[in-house]
C-alpha cells in the first residue's frame, strides 16, 4: 500500500509540474488558444463559404459547417494528447530537466501516467473553450447529439493517441536538433488519411487502406455518427472497438520502444541540455 501510494503521488507531481509550467509560459497558452479558436473556426467557415460558392442549390452549409466543427475539435483534441506527450521530452531537455528526470527512481509507467493523465485533461478543457465559443458564434443547435457519445469517443480515443505519443516523444530524445520537428510528420499523415476535414472515400485507394490503421478515422466516425446524427452508445461500438484494441496495443508497445529508446539515450549521451 505504501508503495502504491508513493507511484500515485509521483503522478501527481508529473500532473502538478506540467500545470507549473503551463503558469511559467501562460502568454504562450493564450497565444496558442487565441490560434487554435481562430484556426477552427477559419475552417468551419468554409461551410458557409461551399453554399454561397454553390448558389445555394446544392450545398447544405450548416450541415458542412457541423461537419467540420466536429472534425476540427476532435481532431485537436486528439493532437493535443499527441504534442504534449512529445512535446514535454523538448521541454525538458530545454529546461535541462531531462536527466533528472529519466534517472529518477521511479517506474516509467508512473511518470508516463503523470503526463498522460495532464495531457487528457487539459486538452478537454482546452477542446472545451473552442466548442463553447463555435456554438455560440455559429448557433449550432446541439439538442439532438448523443453528448455522451461524442466524449465516449473522444476518452476512447485517447488510448491510442497516447501510445503514438508515447512513440513519438522517441524522437525529440535521440534527435536533440531536430526530433520535436520530426514529430509533425506523424501528425500530418493522420492527418491526410484519417478524414478530419472530408470522407476518407475521396481519398485514393492507397490512403484509404492506409486509413483503416489510423485510430483517429474511427473517432472521427463515431463522433460525427453521435453529434450529428445522435446515435446511442451501441451504435459507436463499431467505431469504439477497433480504437480499443488500437490503444490496448499501442500503449505497452509505446512503453517498450521508450524504454529502448531511452536506454540507448543514457549510453550514448544523448540527454543533454538543448536551448
Amino acid at each position: 500500500m505504501t508503495t502504491l501510494t508513493h507511484e500515485f503521488k509521483a503522478t501527481y507531481a508529473f500532473m502538478e509540474r506540467n500545470a507549473n509550467l503551463i503558469k511559467r509560459y501562460w502568454s504562450w497558452e493564450v497565444v496558442w488558444l487565441v490560434y487554435s479558436i481562430a484556426n477552427s473556426l477559419s475552417v468551419s467557415f468554409i461551410g458557409l463559404g461551399m453554399e454561397v460558392l454553390g448558389g445555394g442549390q446544392q450545398v447544405d452549409g450548416r450541415y458542412l459547417v457541423l461537419y467540420l466543427v466536429v472534425g476540427t475539435l476532435v481532431w485537436r483534441y486528439l493532437s493535443l494528447i499527441f504534442y504534449w506527450i512529445t512535446d514535454i521530452i523538448g521541454i525538458e531537455r530545454w529546461e535541462g530537466t531531462i536527466e533528472y528526470t529519466l534517472m529518477a527512481p521511479i517506474h516509467r509507467v508512473t511518470h508516463m501516467a503523470g503526463q498522460t493523465l495532464f495531457a487528457v485533461i487539459y486538452s478537454l478543457l482546452f477542446t472545451g473553450v473552442i466548442l463553447l465559443i463555435t456554438v455560440l458564434l455559429f448557433e449550432i443547435d446541439m439538442s439532438k447529439a448523443n453528448l455522451f457519445g461524442g466524449v465516449t469517443m473522444l476518452l476512447v480515443g485517447s488510448l491510442s493517441f497516447i501510445g503514438i505519443g508515447i512513440m513519438g516523444s522517441v524522437l525529440p530524445m535521440l534527435f536533440p536538433e531536430r526530433g520535436s520537428q520530426m514529430t509533425h510528420v506523424i501528425i500530418a499523415i493522420l492527418l491526410l488519411v484519417s478524414g478530419v476535414y472530408y470522407p476518407v472515400e475521396v481519398l485514393p485507394e492507397m490512403l484509404q487502406k492506409l486509413a483503416v490503421f489510423s485510430p483517429a478515422t474511427y473517432v472521427l466516425d463515431g463522433s460525427r455518427q453521435a453529434l450529428l446524427e445522435g446515435a446511442a452508445l451501441p451504435q459507436l461500438w463499431p467505431y469504439i472497438w477497433p480504437t480499443l484494441v488500437m490503444g490496448v496495443v499501442m500503449i505497452p508497445f509505446g512503453l517498450w520502444i521508450f524504454n529502448q529508446a531511452e536506454r540507448y539515450a543514457k549510453r550514448t549521451g544523448k540527454l543533454h541540455r538543448n536551448g
